[in-house]
């Protein structure tokens, strides 16, 4: 990966081995109404108790304010304290009340100081990202249609489940004696499908100049965070697998260790490229929203392949319509049918300014179901990682801006590929021309 880097500052006595996130509060404060409108445009679930400490970050700052002045009094008269005393050593016994007394008063300060720059820590960090003014209220918007249909007509019969059971592509029933429900086993021609999906996207992104990545699936509970995946999501879900007696967690989306390649780093962002990593998601609350339970749609472990930028700020608007355009063009190439769409302020997770989602029409489900998603976080992630680059015009070091999109989330595409694609006369799945070098050039399932 062409991405140069120099190690920056390593530990933190507040966390673990992250060093502390250095927030712009000043600039917070300045666009207090848009931070607001945020929080209660995502309605996330602590918005009361959001809104509540968002109204006291002015005050907080200005008692920062107040006892740095305190503090400089404090430090003042004690220099001059010591001074006196070197001049005349007679007077040491009756500035020594006065020096302990002022030594007491700065640990007090700096103990309350230290309080309320944690209290504004955790303001700061629990704040969503800035939404993005194009970005709707409550309902998305249609961004364009991709291979559109004159009729979107549902049709039981082209069930995936139905359909890939009775074929012998998949396997709920065993898997969920092993492991439990929403796991399951690809077999025969379905795990042929799955290697088929990965193969095409991850060639389709090496030719849109991307850098394949194979990155861990466990990383530490701090990067977890850092990138916006809080213990619980604005559905009151948890979304995360956290391994019992460590600090660890499984990765819900290859995004968490991929933005993490930036961990700690100043890129070059004039040399680094995108990268196209592979691996195994897991979700810790599969299908718990009371809907999609059975199938594919909604699992605890799949595998995806997904994309990450990192991009100059006044460059990452156009590069989120790079990320559509190829996402755009997967799905126009696999011959699904489907709509891009401008999501809503209240489907965005925190970290996202902007976000794309793609859906497509599977008739077995009778609706259009998402299969990616491409999102702007600006320096949401980044300020948690501290990843930066130089900025050639100042010379001064700046956050960079991270974006993701998903690249091929594979159940969804095999649940999309077979119901759109089995044919009832003949009982036979035609297999979209672009995955068939990746099948042994089958043509029909």
């Amino acid at each position: 990966m062409k991405m140069l880097i120099k190690r920056q500052l390593h530990i933190s006595a507040c966390l673990q081995f992250i060093r502390r996130p250095n927030f712009d509060v000043k600039g917070i404060i300045s666009k207090l109404p848009s931070y607001v409108d945020s929080v209660k445009g995502r309605e996330l679930v602590v918005s009361d108790e959001l809104l509540s400490q968002l109204n006291q970050l002015q005050n907080k700052q200005q008692q920062i304010g107040d006892l740095n002045k305190e503090i400089s009094y404090v430090q003042t008269r004690r220099k001059q304290i010591e001074s006196e005393i070197k001049k005349d050593k007679s007077s040491i016994v009756q500035l020594k009340t006065e020096l302990k007394n002022l030594k007491e008063k700065f640990q007090n300060f700096m103990a309350e100081q230290n309080s309320i720059k944690d209290s504004i820590l955790e303001t700061c960090l629990s704040l969503p990202n800035l939404v993005h003014p194009d970005v709707p209220k409550t309902d998305p918007e249609i961004v364009h249609w991709i291979n559109p249909k004159a009729e979107y007509k549902p049709d039981p019969i082209r069930d995936h489940h139905r359909i890939m059971v009775k074929k012998h592509l998949v396997d709920f029933d065993t898997a969920a004696s092993v492991t439990g429900t929403s796991w399951y086993y690809l077999i025969n021609e379905g795990a042929m499908l799955e290697q088929a999906l990965v193969q095409y996207a991850c060639k389709k992104a090496r030719s849109w100049g991307y850098k394949l990545c194979l990155p861990p699936s466990i990383v530490r509970n701090e990067v977890i965070n850092a990138c916006g995946f809080r213990p619980r999501d604005m559905n009151d879900e948890r979304q995360i697998f956290h391994l019992s007696e460590t600090k660890l967690g499984l990765t819900a989306t290859a995004e968490i260790p991929l933005a993490a390649l930036g961990l700690e780093k100043t890129i070059d962002i004039e040399r680094s490229t995108p990268v196209v990593g592979v691996s195994r998601s897991y979700r810790a609350e599969a299908g718990s929203r009371g809907r999609d339970t059975k199938g594919l749609y909604r699992v605890h472990e799949f595998t995806k392949v997904e994309l990450l930028h990192w991009a100059k700020p006044e460059e990452s608007d156009a590069t989120l319509e790079k990320l559509r355009a190829f996402q755009t063009e997967i799905i126009t190439e696999l011959g699904l049918s489907g709509k891009v769409l401008n999501m809503p302020m209240n489907d965005l997770g925190s970290p996202a300014y902007k976000k794309y989602d793609i859906e497509v029409w599977m008739p077995g489900r009778g609706t259009f179901g998402e299969v990616s998603s491409a999102s702007n976080c600006t320096d949401y992630q980044s300020r948690r990682l501290n990843s930066k680059f130089e900025d050639k015009s100042t010379g001064k070091l700046n956050y960079v801006h991270t974006l993701n999109g998903t690249a091929m989330a594979v159940p969804r595409a095999i649940i999309a590929i077979v119901e759109n694609f089995y044919e009832p006369s003949t009982e036979r799945i035609t297999i979209p021309k672009p995955l068939r070098p990746y099948m042994d050039n089958m043509e029909y399932i």
